[in-house]
């Protein structure tokens, strides 16, 4: 029998199997430490910027959830990720970087015409005014704003699950993303329109309260509206026809229906995109004609839109699904 040689290393000693447990719980101490530096990063910038309700921006913090969810696999995982994101983040960021083009251009920002279009749908009334005047129960306050503020994060999020499934399937999304905000952005920039709030603000339809955010002291989260607001502070404030708010909630849904395996899913999904616009319109945040409007323009994007070519099904397939746990 050999005695062991003790000037050599523990590791080369250790049988294979402890050396990959010992790998795989560095892995994991390694992806924990980082998931918590990023979760107070995260913390401290909505402390100081409100909630981020920029799309680009949440997809950087995606982004970075999904670099941390890789690093412990090697740089190549990390290649991956760049060379499948970083056309999506620069398709966003030319959006955004044109978002003041209207003003540039000098077209008129509508506020009465699409005040006057949901009267002429509704027999006079304003959607938005009745409910408001109507609806202000506590626990629909919650459920308003909780449906309202998940916009933010739900396409994201998404997102990041699909490219962690299925590639396949996440860059068919990605495209819809992408189109769907182009479109919206060509209209933006033709057709600047005001919200209902906004239009109340300058007197030309009823008082209209902005109330996306008034479920926040109800959950006895009075920050989070402040943040929130604060948030909401760093957007378009024309951006109203279509309503994208709307438009995401059908994408989502369609996207997503495929994959449910159950009854009370498709009841959910179908229910989300259902409830969003009618929060939008109580909220102040849209007209009804912008949310009807929002529904078409996703609808017309899934069905223009192609699907997933077989070089890229394949590709996907040749890569393998991602795995959730390092």
């Amino acid at each position: 029998m050999t005695a062991l040689d003790p000037s050599a290393p523990a590791s080369a000693a250790a049988p294979p199997a402890l050396r990959v447990a010992a790998n795989a719980t560095r892995g994991r101490v390694v992806t924990a430490v980082l998931w918590v530096a990023l979760a107070l990063a995260f913390a401290a910038t909505c402390a100081v910027r409100g909630l981020p309700t920029d799309r680009v921006v949440l997809l950087g913090w995606v982004l970075a959830g999904l670099a941390v969810t890789s690093v412990t696999h090697g740089w190549r995982r990390l290649v991956r990720l760049l060379a499948d994101w970083l056309p999506l983040v620069a398709v966003l960021l030319a959006y955004d970087a044109t978002r003041g083009l209207a003003d540039g251009l000098g077209v008129p920002v509508a506020v009465a015409e699409v005040a006057d279009a949901d009267r002429w749908l509704t027999g006079g009334v304003l959607p938005t005014v009745w409910l408001q005047e109507h609806v202000q129960a506590d626990w629909w306050k919650a459920v308003a704003t909780l449906v309202y503020s998940s916009h933010f994060v739900l396409t994201p999020v998404v997102l990041a699950v699909l490219w962690l499934r299925d590639r396949a399937r996440w860059a068919h999304c990605a495209r819809l993303v992408v189109a769907l905000s182009l479109a919206g952005l060509a209209t933006y920039v033709l057709y600047p329109a005001a919200p209902p709030w906004l239009a109340a603000k300058q007197g030309v339809i009823e008082p209209v309260a902005r109330s996306s955010s008034a479920g926040w002291e109800v959950l006895g989260l009075p920050r989070a509206g402040v943040l929130l607001d604060a948030g909401q502070g760093q957007v378009n404030l024309v951006a109203a026809v279509p309503s994208l708010h709307t438009a995401f909630a059908v994408l989502m849904c369609t996207v997503l229906l495929p994959l449910a395996r159950h009854a009370w899913q498709r009841v959910g999904l179908v229910a989300y995109a259902v409830l969003m616009p009618v929060v939008l319109v109580w909220s102040g945040e849209h007209y009804v004609v912008d949310t009807l409007l929002g529904a078409a323009y996703a609808c017309a994007v899934v069905l223009l839109a192609p699907p997933a070519g077989r070089a890229l099904r394949a590709a996907a397939r040749a890569a393998g699904p991602l795995p959730w746990r390092a």
